[in-house]
C-alpha cells in the first residue's frame, strides 16, 4: 500500500512539473514574462485589426516573438495590408512587424 503511493506521489510530480514547465515559456523565448508580453501584444495588435475598418481581421492571423510581430493571411489589396502593417506598428511594445500577407483579390 505504502509502495503504491510513493509510485502515484512520484507520477504525479512528474506529470505536474511536466505541464508547469511546459506552459510557461515557449521555444526561443528567455523567460515567461516574455511569453506575457508577446501575448499581450498579440492580443492588442488582433482588437486593433478588428476595431479597423480597413482590414479584414478574420484573414490575417497574428503571432508576436520577442516583441516582433508577425501578420500573415490574405489581404484584398495592398492597401489592406499596408493599413495592417501599420495598425501593428502603432501598438505599444511592438519591436517590428514581418508582414507575410499575401494580396489575394
Amino acid at each position: 500500500m505504502l509502495n503504491a503511493r510513493t509510485t502515484l506521489a512520484a507520477v504525479v510530480s512528474a506529470v505536474a512539473l511536466t505541464v508547469m514547465s511546459g506552459c510557461a515559456v515557449v521555444r526561443d523565448q528567455q523567460t515567461p514574462g516574455a511569453y506575457i508580453d508577446d501575448a499581450a501584444i498579440t492580443t492588442a495588435v488582433k482588437a486593433k485589426l478588428v476595431e479597423s475598418k480597413q482590414v479584414d481581421a478574420g484573414a490575417i492571423s497574428v503571432e508576436t516573438l520577442n516583441g516582433t510581430v508577425q501578420l500573415a493571411g490574405f489581404a484584398k489589396s495592398a492597401t489592406e495590408k499596408a493599413a495592417a502593417e501599420t495598425l501593428a506598428s502603432g501598438v505599444k511594445n511592438v519591436k517590428s512587424v514581418r508582414n507575410s500577407i499575401v494580396v489575394r483579390p
